[in-house]
C-alpha cells in the first residue's frame, strides 16, 4: 500500500510532461506574417500583465487566509491551502502562456492548412491547460497523502481544495469583469463614436478586447 500511494503523483507528473510536449509543439508552429505576429505580441503582453497584476493582488488574500486557517484550524491545513493556491497560479500562468501563443498559430493554421490543421492546433492549445489543471491537482493531492499519511491528509485536504478554488474563483471573476469592461469600451469607441466595424484593427481598444477574451 505504501508503494501504491506514489502512483497518483507519478500520474500527475506524467500529465505535466504531456502538457509540456504539447506546448513545445505549439511553440514550433508558424505565427504567420509580420502583422499577425505583432498583434499577437500585444495581446500576449497585455494578458500576462493582467495576470501578474491580479496574482500580486491576491497574494494579500492568501497570506491573510493562511494566518486565519493556521490559528483557527491547524498549520498543516494552512500550508496545504498555500500549496493549492500556488498550484492554481501555476496552472493559470501556463494556460495563459499557451492560450495567447496558440491564438495566432491557430489563425495562421486555418489560413494555411484549413479547418483540420487549425482544429489540431486549437485542440492541443486547450489540452495544455486541461492537463496542467488535472496534473497539478493530482500531484498535489497525491503528495499530500504520500507525505502526510492518509489520516492527516484526509482531515486537512480541504485546505488544498480551498486554496486552489479560491485562486481560480478570483481569477475567473476578475477576468470576467475585465473582459466585459474591455468589450463594452471597444464597442462604444469603435462602433458608436468612430463608426468602424467591431474588431477593426484601427481601433486600439480591440487589443484590450482580445486580451479580455483570453483572461476571461
Amino acid at each position: 500500500m505504501n508503494g501504491l500511494v506514489w502512483i497518483a503523483p507519478v500520474v500527475g507528473i506524467a500529465a505535466l510532461v504531456v502538457a509540456y510536449v504539447l506546448a513545445s509543439w505549439i511553440g514550433k508552429q508558424s505565427t504567420g506574417n509580420e502583422r499577425m505576429t505583432e498583434i499577437a505580441g500585444f495581446i500576449h503582453e497585455g494578458a500576462m500583465a493582467f495576470l501578474k497584476r491580479e496574482y500580486r493582488t491576491m497574494i494579500i488574500v492568501v497570506i491573510a487566509l493562511f494566518v486565519i486557517l493556521g490559528i483557527g484550524i491547524n498549520w498543516i491545513t494552512a500550508i496545504l491551502y498555500v500549496c493549492g493556491a500556488a498550484f492554481s497560479v501555476l496552472a493559470g500562468f501556463f494556460g495563459m502562456q499557451v492560450a495567447t501563443k496558440g491564438n495566432v498559430r491557430t489563425a495562421w493554421a486555418a489560413e494555411e492548412g484549413g479547418m483540420n490543421k487549425a482544429l489540431k492546433v486549437a485542440f492541443r492549445s486547450g489540452s495544455v491547460m486541461g492537463l496542467c489543471v488535472v496534473g497539478l491537482g493530482i500531484l498535489g493531492v497525491g503528495l499530500a497523502f504520500a507525505v502526510l499519511g492518509k489520516e492527516t491528509a484526509a482531515s486537512c485536504l480541504t485546505g488544498f481544495g480551498l486554496g486552489a478554488s479560491s485562486m481560480a474563483l478570483f481569477g475567473r471573476v476578475g477576468g470576467g469583469i475585465y473582459t466585459k469592461a474591455a468589450d463594452v469600451g471597444a464597442d462604444l469607441v469603435g462602433k458608436v463614436e468612430a463608426g468602424i466595424p467591431e474588431d477593426d484593427p484601427r481601433n486600439p481598444a480591440v487589443i484590450a478586447d482580445n486580451v479580455g477574451d483570453n483572461v476571461g
